[in-house]
C-alpha cells in the first residue's frame, strides 16, 4: 500500500514537473494563454493513470506552480479561476480510467474543463479586452479556444502516432507493475 502511494506520488511530481517544464516552450497570446509543448498532457495522464483524485490535486499543483513562475492576479477570484479550478479541471481525465479510449476523452474533458474555467475569467475579468461591439462571451471563446484548442489538436495528432501510444501504455505498464 505504501509503496503504491510513494509511486504515484513520485511519478505525479514527476509528471507535474515535465509538465512545468514543457510550458517554457509556447507559442504566447498577447494577453495570456498560450500553445505549450504538450504540457497539459502530462498532468491529463495523471489522472488518466491514478485517477480523478490524482488528477484534481496534479493539476491543482500545477496550477500553483504557474501562478508563482508567471503570476498575474487582478483579484482572489480570478486567480482562484484563472490558476487553481482551470488548471485542476485537467484533472477530470481522472473520470476516464480505465476506459476504452480514456484517454483520448480523458485529455478531452480536462481541457473542455479547463476552457470552461478560462472563459468564464476571461468574461467577468478581462471583458473590456473585447473589440468594440463584440459581445465578451463570443471573445471570450474565441480567445480561449484558439490556444487551447491548438494545443489539444496538437497533442491528439500525438497520441495518434502507434509508438507514441505503446510508449505511454508501456510507462502505464510499468507504473502498475508488482
Amino acid at each position: 500500500m505504501r509503496s503504491e502511494f510513494t509511486r504515484k506520488l513520485v511519478f505525479s511530481a514527476m509528471a507535474v514537473a515535465v509538465a512545468v517544464a514543457t510550458s517554457f516552450i509556447k507559442f504566447g497570446m498577447p494577453m495570456g494563454g498560450s500553445i505549450t509543448l504538450f504540457s497539459m498532457l502530462f498532468i491529463c495522464l495523471i489522472g488518466y493513470w491514478f485517477g480523478l483524485g490524482w488528477g484534481l490535486t496534479a493539476g491543482v499543483a500545477y496550477g500553483l506552480l504557474q501562478f508563482i513562475i508567471e503570476p498575474y492576479m487582478l483579484t482572489i477570484p480570478q486567480v482562484l479561476l484563472d490558476y487553481v479550478f482551470a488548471f485542476g479541471a485537467l484533472g477530470l481525465s481522472g473520470l476516464f480510467r480505465g476506459k476504452k479510449h480514456g484517454l483520448y476523452l480523458g485529455y478531452i474533458t480536462g481541457v473542455l474543463g479547463r476552457f470552461i474555467f478560462s472563459t468564464l475569467s476571461g468574461v467577468i475579468f478581462f471583458a473590456s479586452y473585447a473589440p468594440e461591439g463584440m459581445n465578451p462571451w463570443v471573445y471570450s471563446i474565441l480567445y480561449q479556444g484558439i490556444y487551447l484548442g491548438g494545443e489539444t489538436i496538437i497533442t491528439l495528432i500525438l497520441l495518434a502516432i502507434p509508438a507514441v501510444n505503446r510508449g505511454i501504455s508501456r510507462v502505464h505498464h510499468t507504473l502498475t507493475a508488482d
